[in-house]
């Protein structure tokens, strides 16, 4: 058996007669697992905030708009437009069970609009109540979206952005005192009932969501007198079926607007759906770039380890002969110096370890305001990454170990009890 007590006191003698190479050993490892864990924190922060930006448009939709056609159909021309009217909606939902959400979006650039002295040029947006939750357009604490009266009666209410809120109102105005006052759009007056919670938007296709105005898809057909929607927003039951739900709108729209399905020009789809999945395949390349470069830097350190134990097996050589000679094991003569390289190991991966976690707790505690550095999110050490810390960790202390342990067991007794 293999006396565990011993390994440590044989590690504490080597640690005294070689202090300065055993601390710069270890140090080696601390700054090696300092390196991968806090490039695999910064990527896992980047990925967390990236995947909440993302988001911020909406989660699980796919944005369509109609083109023109390319190619003859059916005796009718090419050049054709295709518009969505408000009917789509219904039609499309009927025959696609595998739609759980849709609406209309209907859109007016550069509209006046209005509080007391103050006017702004803003976009204007007619949408559904399925409008809140496809595009991820929260309220603050006080106020609320579009509801299904609003569309019923046509009311004339109005959900802001947080920074057009701000800049009609001004940022120290509570939320809550801003529902109820009334604004002018293109001169008409406008109840507002809520006001966009701040959020980060990375996708958009209209200009981000902070800064425009949201009224009922009735109110602003009422009002502008707009029969074609800009565009429709779709939401899958199934994320995992959206190819084939783009597949079932494409075909769908073609009986109803008379065009070829082939023709890649009549309609134009969005799937962020995919677009999400490309990007996790980058993000995951990315972070093991980050793993790889972490790595290459904590083997090098684990180079200092095996020669560390290279010392202690020529210095010790006399006294590995005598457990020989005594009756010792090849096995037992391995383990001794590949545990006492995985003590080292972890020693400094530890340490490194602790140091990573204080860094990251005070990183994650700092009030950032800078937008470019909000963007970047903050360092994150997830059990995935103290994983993959601690098995690199095992795997270097393991080789480093291997072949200083494997030339001691490979010590003639007699030769070694010779050696000086």
């Amino acid at each position: 058996m293999l006396n565990i007590k011993l390994v440590f006191k044989m590690f504490w003698r080597e640690f005294k007669a070689q202090k300065k190479r055993m601390f710069l050993t270890i140090l080696g490892i601390v700054w090696g697992t300092m390196s991968i864990t806090m490039l695999l924190a910064f990527g896992d922060g980047l990925r967390n905030q990236l995947d909440i930006n993302q988001k911020g448009m909406g989660e699980g939709i796919m944005i369509v708009w109609g083109g023109q056609t390319s190619m003859p159909y059916k005796g009718l021309p090419r050049g054709r437009p295709i518009r969505f009217e408000k009917d789509v909606v219904e039609f499309l939902k009927e025959r696609i069970p595998q739609i759980e959400m849709i609406g209309g979006e209907y859109t007016r650039w550069g509209q006046s609009v209005a509080n007391k002295s103050k006017m702004f040029n803003r976009m204007v947006n007619g949408v559904y109540p399925d409008y809140e939750i496809m595009r991820n357009m929260i309220p603050e604490m006080g106020g609320r979206f579009i509801n299904q009266l609003d569309m019923d009666l046509k009311r004339r209410v109005v959900f802001l952005g947080n920074e057009l809120a701000d800049d009609l109102f001004g940022a120290n105005i509570p939320r809550e005192e801003i529902v109820g006052q009334t604004i002018e759009i293109n001169g008409m007056k406008f109840t507002v009932i809520g006001v966009l919670k701040k959020k980060m938007q990375m996708g958009m296709y209209s200009g981000p969501d902070w800064n425009r105005a949201v009224i009922p898809a009735t109110t602003f057909h009422g009002i502008y007198g707009h029969r074609y929607f800009n565009n429709l927003v779709v939401k899958p039951r199934d994320l995992s079926k959206t190819e084939f739900v783009e597949k079932r709108i494409i075909e769908e729209l073609s009986g109803k607007y008379k065009f070829d399905p082939a023709d890649e020009s009549t309609i134009g789809v969005w799937n962020f759906i995919e677009n999400v999945k490309t990007f996790n395949n980058v993000m995951l390349g990315m972070q093991i770039f980050f793993g790889l470069i972490g790595g290459l830097t904590l083997l090098v350190a684990g180079v200092g380890v095996a020669n560390i134990m290279y010392v202690a097996v020529k210095e010790r050589t006399t006294e590995i002969g005598v457990k020989m000679a005594l009756g010792a094991k090849r096995f037992q003569v391995m383990a001794q110096f590949m545990l006492e390289a995985l003590l080292i190991a972890f020693i400094g991966g530890g340490l490194g370890i602790l140091f990573s976690v204080v860094i990251t707790r005070i990183l994650g505690s700092i009030d950032i305001n800078n937008e470019a550095l909000l963007w970047l999110g903050k360092p994150n050490i997830s059990t995935t990454i103290a994983i993959i810390t601690a098995s690199i960790l095992g795997i270097i202390g393991l080789v480093s170990g291997f072949f200083p342990s494997r030339k001691a067991a490979s010590v003639n007794p007699v030769e070694s009890l010779r050696y000086e």
